[in-house]
């Protein structure tokens, strides 16, 4: 299953027009999820997501 960027706690949003997305954990911005750029770069699911206190969403 993929991971979702937006329910984990290292995901932000920055107000760079060309990298809106970023993650606190990899210390990175892009234009995709994170996530993706992860899977894309290792072959492996993100290592270090960590769901948001309180989200119950799915």
């Amino acid at each position: 299953m993929a991971v979702n960027c937006f329910q984990c706690q290292h995901f932000f949003v920055t107000w760079d027009q060309r990298s809106p997305r970023g993650c606190k954990a990899y210390e990175f911005k892009t234009r995709e999820l994170p996530s993706v750029v992860v899977k894309r770069s290792s072959g492996m699911e993100c290592l270090k997501f960590v769901q948001k206190k309180g989200d119950v969403r799915r």
